[in-house]
């Protein structure tokens, strides 16, 4: 299994108060990243020796949650501040062909039989500042994007697309509303502050306090304030893009 993190990565945290529920991975600049133990699963539910992981700095799953791969020909790619429930499921693959006479995969049997290559999706990913709720289940080749709320048991559809700061729940999910009016998902899309180090939404941690649903006004104003200061940050502090966004 191949992971990807931020490139400040100082490598796993043994010590860490919850080391015995997660592999804690932390960052020269601060925070920390939490991949679940027996996280990645094949089919026989065994630890798989293929497959990538692309995960952003201080994101993390619950504890009981997986991602199952069946070959090197999907990954999973998570952004920053994804925080997602607990037993969540990423089944990136696993499908059969169904337009033959038969689904079944003869060629697991032997004796010289085969069947049809398996249809394959593409990556699944998840943006940046996502919320999934407990045990959602995300089928393969789907993008969450930033900003989005999935409810707890939600089922997300094969291939699915979101709109970004939509909130979604269901079986399969839907959008049922918006978490600001759409000027205001505008101006944070723009902003895009998950591109900052820890220590700059430290020093505006204040403003990240604020209701952005109460005066849309005030709020725009507030990231106007925010935006002038990611510009007057020094270049350096900006982090690259992670390769999910």
């Amino acid at each position: 299994m191949h992971v990807t993190t931020e490139t400040d990565a100082l490598g796993a945290i043994a010590d860490h108060p919850w080391s015995r529920q997660f592999t804690v991975i932390g960052y020269a600049s601060g925070g920390f990243t939490l991949i679940p133990h027996r996280f990645f699963r094949t089919w026989l539910d065994e630890e798989p020796g293929f497959g990538t992981l692309f995960i952003g700095k201080c994101s993390a799953f619950g504890a009981g949650s997986l991602v199952k791969y069946d070959s090197n020909d999907q990954a999973l790619r998570v952004g920053r501040f994804v925080a997602g429930g607990l037993r969540l499921q990423f089944l990136l693959n696993g499908q059969h062909e169904f337009r033959t006479i038969s689904s079944y995969m003869f060629s697991i049997l032997g004796m010289g039989l085969r069947n049809p290559l398996q249809p394959q999706y593409g990556d699944s990913i998840i943006k940046n500042d996502v919320w999934i709720g407990d045990e959602t289940m995300m089928l393969g080749g789907g993008v969450i994007e930033n900003g989005c709320v999935i409810g707890a048991r939600s089922r997300l559809s094969p291939n699915f697309r979101s709109e970004p700061y939509g909130i979604y729940a269901g079986h399969p999910a839907r959008l049922v509303g918006f978490r600001f009016t759409e000027r205001v998902r505008e101006a944070l899309l723009d902003l895009a502050w998950w591109e900052m180090p820890l220590e700059w939404i430290k020093e505006n941690n204040d403003l990240f306090l604020v209701d952005l649903t109460a005066d849309e006004g005030k709020s725009l104003a507030l990231l106007a304030v925010l935006k002038e200061r990611k510009i007057a940050a020094p270049a350096s502090a900006v982090l690259a893009p992670m390769r999910s966004a």
